[in-house]
């Protein structure tokens, strides 16, 4: 017992540690993605563990190593709990009406397209975004059309197309494609009812896995260029989509420092988002992140739709004149910018065999 207890502790530890490796090849960025389960994992081999250790130095080495990573991996997550202090907006009363949207990586071979329909009908969101969509899920989608009469479609094949609606007023609408020409990110400028503009950024790059990228060099390269496209604008931006990343990961924090925004989930909960159907294996790859002026109301996700993405929600105010959430802005430090490039360019680099 004690010497198969022993090998999953290692096998946790070296998942736990193989992360740390900053190289871009997916059997160094996938342990990234199961933090959570990792982290609870641990602790029943730690707590187990304990019985067989006895006198045994080994062993005991083994139990130190595990419960220093357990408590940086707590260290990490409790940021992404309602346990996290969070700054809180000191006024009572905000510059625009609450804004409402829904992103959802629909599953592009998900046909129960009356499933994501309803949610729409039923929450009446000021935009929503779907990953995804290709002509058949924009063939159902245009039900929609007559309660948002501004759309931006990128109807793909493989799995990247990307669909947004919206019923607020378009001042000006872009899609790019950073370093692939069939990995959209669309950037809409808008305008609420009561005259306050923001820029609202879709995303969704390709990840790193065996059965996909071989690499993150795309994934990466790609959130880091709307990191740097967001730093240059003067409005209030909030940046969703499929990240296929999670928060915690390197690249993450880069996009985070470069793009000079917050991260929504942090004091709010983990709020994982795929996949649907396997409860165990879910985690936070929907992400969403926003300008020191946008006030985020609530962040929730939806009940299943058929996709193995749960939908993502966000109310949220607009606010120029709010200073409350400068102290959250973390900023990219020396050589983080070259490193920031260096991704970009790799990115751009990259020639996938898979799509």
């Amino acid at each position: 017992m004690s010497t198969t207890l022993t090998v999953i502790s290692l096998l946790l530890i070296f998942l736990s540690v193989v992360p740390f490796i900053q190289h871009q090849h997916w059997f160094f960025r996938v342990a990234e993605f199961i933090k959570i389960q990792l982290v609870i994992l641990q602790v029943l081999v730690f707590g187990i563990m304990m019985v067989y250790v006895t006198d045994n130095v080994w062993l005991w080495t083994i139990q130190i190593l595990q419960f220093v990573l357990i408590v940086y991996h707590i260290y990490i997550l409790m940021r992404y709990t309602k346990f996290w202090r969070k700054q809180k907006p000191t006024k009572t009363s905000f510059s625009s009406d609450k804004i409402k949207i829904i992103s959802c990586n629909i599953y592009q071979f998900n046909n129960e397209y009356h499933r994501f329909i309803e949610l729409i009908e039923q929450e009446q969101p000021d935009i929503f975004v779907t990953m995804e969509s290709n002509a058949d899920w924009e063939n159902s989608l245009r039900i929609l059309e007559k309660d948002y009469p501004y759309q931006e479609k990128v109807t793909l094949e493989n799995t990247y197309g990307m669909h947004f609606y919206t019923r607020l007023k378009v001042k000006k609408i872009q899609t790019h494609y950073f370093v692939a020409d069939d990995i959209p990110s669309i950037e809409a400028e808008l305008e609420t009812g009561d005259g306050h503009r923001f820029v609202f950024f879709a995303v969704h790059p390709p990840p790193p896995s065996p059965t996909e990228e071989e690499n993150s060099k795309e994934r990466d390269g790609d959130l880091l260029s709307v990191a740097k496209r967001v730093r240059k604008l003067q409005l209030p931006v909030v940046v969703t989509g499929d990240f296929n990343n999670v928060a915690w990961a390197r690249s993450s924090i880069l996009f985070k420092k470069a793009s000079e925004l917050i991260d929504a989930r942090i004091g709010r909960g983990i709020l994982s988002t795929f996949h649907a159907k396997y409860w165990f294996f879910r985690v936070p790859l929907d992400l969403l992140f926003h300008s020191t002026t946008i006030i985020i109301d609530k962040l929730f996700i939806y009940p299943s739709v058929g996709s193995d993405h749960f939908p993502i929600g966000c109310t949220f105010h607009v606010d120029v004149e709010s200073d409350d959430q400068e102290e959250e802005v973390k900023h990219l430090e020396n050589g983080e910018m070259q490193e920031v490039n260096e991704f970009i360019a790799d990115g751009k680099a990259e020639e996938s065999e898979n799509r």
